[in-house]
């Protein structure tokens, strides 16, 4: 099992937390790989462990756990961190949220908030074209690009 981040996603999301800032949207990235013991942890959240459900997948289910995944919010001036996804905080008439996710998406990004079932606003991925079954089965994807 992976221990950190994959290196293409890594740099992407540097990229990503770039190319916000020069568009005047100050990114924290929330979560990025999660071991399967942190993973569990969050899928007890709402069941066996007090708070809201945030996962419907367990440990070695998530694209977090094999590093292809990470989870941002917005950092505003004061170190607030908000999940406020119509905020317009550089002041441009759109939703600073949205253009963090139309940049993901240009990285290669897949977005959690175009999926039919539980959506997940906060988090990007990038699978390669894995599935979590090929990641469970020990495929991986290559470390470099065009690899």
């Amino acid at each position: 099992m992976p221990t950190e981040l994959h290196p293409i996603v890594a740099s992407n999301m540097q990229e990503l937390i770039t190319q916000a800032k020069d568009i005047g949207i100050n990114i924290l990235i929330t979560d990025e790989w999660r071991s399967i013991e942190e993973q569990n942890a969050l899928y007890e959240q709402g069941r066996s462990q007090d708070g809201s459900i945030v996962t419907n997948v367990e440990g070695g289910e998530s694209y977090h756990n094999y590093g292809l995944a990470i989870d941002f919010a917005i950092e505003l001036d004061n170190g607030d961190v908000i999940w406020d996804m119509a905020y317009d905080g550089n002041k441009n008439k759109q939703a600073d949220w949205m253009e963090v996710v139309e940049i993901a998406k240009s990285l290669g990004f897949e977005w959690g908030g175009d999926w039919k079932n539980f959506k997940d606003y906060p988090h990007l991925q990038m699978d390669f074209g894995l599935s979590i079954s090929e990641l469970q089965r020990g495929k991986r994807p290559p470390k470099e690009k065009d690899a």
